[in-house]
């Protein structure tokens, strides 16, 4: 398919078939040769694509030189009659081939008998792979092929875009003729079978373009997409290039350019991977994309990356590609399969009418003569949900008027009315400001919403742009208000009906990444661009203060869930006052949980539901008591202690030995655990009395508690190197450690808790597993002298590629007599066993550890003291132990 104004002319000088033909005549073995011509001819592309040379001459003749070296090929064979010819097909049957693109191949045979060519058909293909050739082929007879097309949709495509390369011509017309729509696949059923596998491809990448390692091929805006409307002209107009789309009237010539501009580039970017990786590489992964931007001239700037530079471009053209597509498909969509249905119209005002189910412009002049409606339709589809999308013609009209949108029409009370009345619709407001990004209408009316369009952040913990992280939010916050949010977020969803104005979550959820990629910190740049928005909008001073407070600290309740104690009260009453209300609290919690499930598919697991969960809980109490009056630690251990006392009592323990036991534990040890983690504890150290083994209880979370981790309990006499030692224990058996509780009795007797989690982030419920753990734990445990060859013999599995430096930070924590580490590293398995064991080597004692992974880096904190139980005060032994830590875990492999 030729793009927009766009011929091929043959280049000789790319590949010169008489000087090929003399070279092969002088040669004993015709391998070498072809050899040599692969080589040549790709060498001479490379050299023009990195001297600039316009993409389309170097993907168009790379086809047009293989046409004439296969054709050469096949003249090397004996062919019996003229009953078998030699076709190009799918991408290739384009006239388009990239540097590793299978050269796909249709041997098609005028007959089923394939005896008579079945030697010189196995010797073709033979010869090919034998010059190095990556060939995708297939031998069928006319027969075949409209059998395996009538039954396979992927099949007819490919054999729809077809060109003789040798052989009768006649063959391929036969074929041709047997695959009309009057014999199969009616454009109706074949548009259909396209639309749906379109679906399900962009259902495999969330429906988004905007996956920080996309795939340029398949991903929604990639080359399938292009190819898509391609198919369906083809199959529906006869149609062999793009610009009949516009003789048609189905696009225009901005479209066009567009279309055609679009295409380019991602050949640019696809002919480059193939290039740099030499593979058929379609996922532009971090690394590449680095060299690529390099390759294609960006350079860093103070204020981004050259990286970033070249993805902004990408995502520009990959959205615009996608709204096309988007719009092309529903154009046809109403000319193939709604065509001559009598399509219902009810009228909604003088401007919108829906037609067939989707909304629709009454006039063509609309636009123009009511700007206003530009928003006005975006809220008639929130009053509608019966509304399933927007008619075509009515897309295109909203593209083409969206620059009246200024800064006189973003000042005008009418139009920031009725933005407002979207977000206190009521209805699917995600799904509207999705559409108005979709369609280039929300960063134009959110000037500062559109500077973070295509915006990407340079790690593997975001794994969106910005733009598409933050529709990500505002889709889980809207999925928290359907019923079955009840199994998997119950407390964002019994919260999200009781806050008292759901527009100030959606207004908050679309500025708290606003500000990133402006220099300085984001939540405080964009706490200010909402307070802007806030005023300019009519809501009143408190509102305003709340989604600016919002904003600003939107990311402070997951940070002190992951990194802090939250069972030390007085951790908790800090925060409270930071909160200051419940409103406040309850508003943040749900825009906490959006936030981390909108940030990366892999991070919200049973264990950060738990913590958040267990930090509103708390919280929620300690604004109760009032902010005057706050819990105190003693207060809080007798209420902990008189709880789990109470339960034992309930359950016969002998409390005499309770009590002996409780004596040595300490106040720390109450201030950890909650009631029944005490009872469970204590239940099984008094049935353990006696035995010298290592006491391991393994508590898989019960149905009421389905989000929590698998709990490890350990107690056993306290030596050294004991969390060195379990950390590199858990590790070999793939478990991953998300927190750690340390405790040590007055009478030497440690109390060890670990929450961990499988490789999939899931709790471990099975039987047989849970007591292959614990019998794990117990034989590596037993004996103390072997702790160090435990920790050294540990063998790590891969690790990612995505390299962030180690950073320390040594703080102390003078409430609590002891130093905080906080470090931040790439993460890799067995990372808590490497750590475990610098601080064996330093005489580190630990405390308590929060382990946080966040993508490909872990933000862990611990607690630690010297071996006599006092603070790291000493200057020059927090460098050695900071120095050591980088020293380790900067090493990659």
């Amino acid at each position: 398919m030729l793009l927009h104004h766009y011929r091929f002319d043959p280049d000789e000088t790319l590949f010169d078939v008489a000087r090929f033909r003399d070279e092969l005549a002088g040669s004993r073995s015709p391998v070498a040769p072809f050899k040599a011509a692969l080589r040549g001819i790709q060498a001479r592309l490379d050299e023009r694509f990195h001297a600039g040379a316009d993409i389309r001459d170097l993907v168009h003749g790379r086809a047009w030189c293989l046409d004439r070296l296969l054709t050469v090929a096949w003249e090397q064979h004996e062919w019996p009659d003229g009953g078998v010819a030699l076709l190009a097909v799918g991408g290739y049957g384009r006239g388009e081939l990239h540097p590793s693109s299978d050269v796909d191949l249709l041997l098609l045979l005028e007959d089923d008998d394939d005896a008579p060519y079945r030697e010189a058909l196995t010797a073709f293909i033979t010869f090919l792979w034998d010059i190095g050739l990556e060939i995708g082929h297939s031998v069928r007879s006319l027969a075949d092929c409209e059998r395996e097309a009538e039954a396979d949709v992927t099949v007819i495509t490919n054999l729809l875009e077809s060109r003789t390369l040798a052989g009768p011509e006649r063959l391929r017309e036969a074929m041709q003729s047997r695959l009309t729509t009057e014999r199969l696949w009616p454009a109706y059923r074949f548009f259909e079978a396209k639309w749906q596998e379109q679906i399900t491809r962009h259902y495999r990448y969330n429906n988004s373009e905007y996956h920080l390692e996309p795939n340029i091929k398949s991903s929604p805006g990639g080359l399938r997409d292009i190819q898509m409307i391609g198919w369906v002209a083809k199959r529906h107009f006869g149609s062999e290039r793009y610009e009949d789309l516009v003789a048609n009237g189905f696009m225009n010539d901005a479209e066009l350019h567009i279309l055609s501009q679009g295409q380019a580039f991602l050949w640019q970017v696809r002919y480059a991977l193939h290039m740099l990786t030499g593979r058929a590489e379609d996922r532009l992964l971090f690394d590449h994309q680095r060299t690529i931007a390099e390759l294609f001239g960006y350079r860093d700037t103070p204020e981004r990356l050259a990286v970033e530079q070249f993805m902004k471009r990408y995502y520009r053209h990959v959205t615009a590609l996608a709204g096309l597509n988007d719009m092309l498909l529903q154009h046809f969509d109403e000319a193939i399969l709604r065509a001559g249905e009598e399509l219902a119209t009810v009228p909604l005002n003088e401007r919108f009418e829906i037609k067939g189910g989707y909304i629709q412009a009454r006039s063509r002049s609309v636009f123009r003569h009511r700007p206003a409606a530009l928003l006005e339709l975006f809220l008639l589809m929130a009053e509608h949900p019966e509304i399933e999308g927007v008619r075509a013609d009515t897309i295109r009209l909203i593209r083409d008027h969206r620059h009246l949108i200024d800064d006189l029409y973003r000042d005008d009370v009418r139009h920031q009315s009725l933005f407002m009345a979207l977000l206190r619709s009521g209805g699917n407001v995600a799904r509207q400001l999705r559409r108005m990004n979709r369609y280039g209408v929300l960063g134009k009316y959110l000037p500062e919403f559109g500077r973070a369009v295509g915006l990407m952040q340079h790690d593997l913990f975001h794994v969106y742009t910005v733009d598409a992280h933050t529709l990500r939010l505002l889709k889980f916050i809207h999925g928290f208000r359907k019923p079955e949010a009840r199994e998997e977020f119950p407390v964002a969803a019994a919260l999200i009906p009781q806050l008292p104005k759901l527009e100030l979550l959606w207004i908050a959820g679309l500025y708290h990444d606003i500000g990133k990629g402006r220099g300085g910190d984001h939540s405080q740049i964009g706490a200010r661009d909402v307070e802007a928005f806030a005023e300019r909008h009519g809501l009143s001073p408190r509102d305003t203060r709340l989604v600016s407070w919002l904003v600003e600290h939107h990311l402070t309740m997951s940070m002190i869930a992951q990194k802090r104690d939250i069972t030390d009260p007085d951790v908790i009453a800090d925060f409270a006052r930071i909160v200051g209300d419940e409103t406040r609290l309850d508003y943040l919690y749900v825009l906490t949980v959006a936030d981390i499930n909108a940030t990366n598919p892999t991070l919200w697991n049973g264990w950060r539901a738990t913590l958040l969960r267990q930090l509103h809980g708390e919280t929620k109490r300690a604004l109760r008591r009032g902010l005057e009056n706050p819990l105190e630690r003693d207060d809080w251990v007798q209420e902990t202690r008189s709880e789990a006392r109470s339960l034992l009592a309930v359950v016969g323990a002998d409390m005499s030995r309770v009590d002996r036991l409780w004596e040595s534990l300490g106040e720390d040890y109450f201030l950890q655990y909650a009631p029944s983690e005490i009872v469970w504890q204590t239940q099984g150290i008094l049935a353990h009395d006696g035995s010298e083994l290592p006491l391991i209880l393994i508590n898989a979370p019960t149905e009421d508690m389905a989000e929590g981790g698998t709990k490890v309990f350990i107690h056993t006499r306290s030596v050294n190197d004991l969390f060195a030692a379990t950390s590199a224990a858990l590790d070999q058996l793939d478990l991953s450690i998300h927190d750690a509780r340390i405790a040590t009795s007055s009478n030497d007797w440690t109390l060890n808790t670990f929450i961990v989690l499988d490789d999939d982030g899931l709790a471990i419920r099975d039987p047989r597993r849970i007591e292959e753990i614990r019998r794990h734990l117990v034989e590596e445990l037993d004996d103390p002298e072997d702790y160090p060859q435990i920790v050294t013999r540990h063998t790590p599995r891969q690790l990612k590629h995505f390299r962030v430096p180690t950073e320390v930070l040594i703080e102390q924590d003078p409430a609590n007599e002891r130093t905080m580490l906080e470090l931040t590293a790439p993460d890799r398995p067995g990372l808590l066993a490497r750590v475990g064991r610098i601080f064996m080597e330093q005489d580190i004692a630990l405390s308590a550890a929060k382990i946080a992974t966040l993508g490909e880096r872990v933000e862990d904190v611990f607690f630690i003291t010297d071996k006599a139980g006092a603070p790291l005060t000493d200057p020059e032994r927090q460098a050695r132990l900071r120095a050591r830590l980088i020293e380790v875990l900067d090493v990659s492999g």
